[in-house]
């Protein structure tokens, strides 16, 4: 697959109004903040893409990268640097250096929402990003979806029912166009600190994630 630029998000958008209003009104207070849409970042070729739920506010809505400067891409950098996705375990901000190997990490919602919650028209709104980047993925490519709400952004951006895709840690399904699907909990504060995810039960995605792929490119 080429590396040819494709629309995996509007820097400018403002289709959503809660969303827009709210990062204005952060921007606010908040002046060095990034406070737009979160582009996703790494490999444009990847074979793994990483969905996520939305950028969170002092992290990907201040650095204006994924996963970046919050608690919730501690565990993730860390692993995917463990795996040989990443050219470091830390990411702290966007001129830091750090670079993903045959690896992408986007977002079901490329805006900051309000308490970390969008509602169901802006996951469709920013979906067709979401299924352009699934589109151009090659094939047998693995999507790692971190959370129910990323699972069911994958599902309505590769046209399936959700019902007969249920969200499970560790989950594998069979998506349309040689793509599969894996769930993990979402590593986030709340669920590694209560230990709904630990760390060995996220690396144990990451070994099915390298069963899947195989050797790395």
């Amino acid at each position: 697959m080429s590396s040819e630029t494709y629309l995996t998000y509007d820097p400018d958008c403002r289709r959503c109004p809660r969303l827009a209003s709210f990062l204005d009104e952060v921007k606010l207070v908040h002046q060095d903040y990034f406070c737009r849409p979160v582009p996703p970042f790494g490999d444009p070729g990847a074979r793994l893409l990483i969905v996520g739920l939305a950028p969170g506010m002092h992290g990907a809505n201040r650095s204006g990268r994924p996963f970046t400067g919050d608690y919730a891409g501690i565990l993730l950098y860390q692993t995917l640097h463990k795996f040989g996705f990443a050219s470091a375990p830390l990411s702290e901000s966007v001129s830091d250096g750090l670079h993903l190997r045959d690896c992408r990490i986007s977002n079901a919602v490329k805006c900051l929402p309000p308490q970390n919650k969008p509602d169901l028209s802006e996951i469709r709104m920013c979906n067709p990003f979401l299924a352009n980047e699934l589109a151009h993925m090659p094939p047998k490519a693995v999507v790692l979806a971190l959370g129910n709400i990323a699972h069911q952004a994958v599902l309505i951006a590769s046209g399936l029912k959700r019902s007969g895709y249920g969200f499970a840690h560790a989950a594998r399904h069979v998506l349309p166009h040689g793509l599969t699907l894996l769930d993990s909990y979402h590593c986030s504060r709340y669920n590694t600190q209560t230990r709904r995810l630990t760390v060995q039960m996220f690396e144990d995605v990451f070994v099915q994630i390298r069963r899947e792929l195989g050797t790395s490119r």
